[in-house]
Parts: C-alpha cells; structure tokens; sequence
C-alpha cells in the first residue's frame, strides 16, 4: 500500500511539473498552439480546437530529449 502511495504523489508532482513547464513555454514561445497543423473549427454554438501539430513538435522534442537523458544515465 506504501508503494501504491509514493506512485501516485510522484504521478501527481510529474503533473503539476508538466503544468508548470506548459505555463512557461506559452509566455516565452506565443507560436506555440498556433501553427499551421493546429485544426481549429468554429461554428455559432461550438469551437473544436485540436493542436495537432503542436502535439507532434511537442512529442518529438521530447523523444529527443528522453533518448539524450536515457544514453547518459545508461553509463
């Protein structure tokens, strides 16, 4: 139950840590969310907004970074 418990608070903390980032990188980077992916329809009593292409440039970053972290831990 101890395990269960430290899973879920570091889930948590990741969280919140990757609400914070996502808060500084649209104040230094206002592109963000708005490239020319990004599928944005908007009707009278709706607006569906799908960053698509955000999420792809987003995703590879990240790989990117993990696979860099991941080969200097691994020596």
């Amino acid at each position: 139950m101890v395990d269960l418990a430290r899973i879920l608070i570091i889930i948590g903390l990741a969280i919140a840590f990757a609400g914070f980032v996502i808060l500084i990188a649209v104040r230094y980077f206002p592109w963000l969310g708005n490239l020319p992916g990004d599928i944005r329809v908007e009707g009278r009593n709706f607006r569906i907004y799908f960053p698509l292409a955000t999420m792809l440039l987003i995703s590879i970053l990240g790989t990117i970074i993990l696979n860099i972290v991941i080969r200097i831990f691994r020596r």
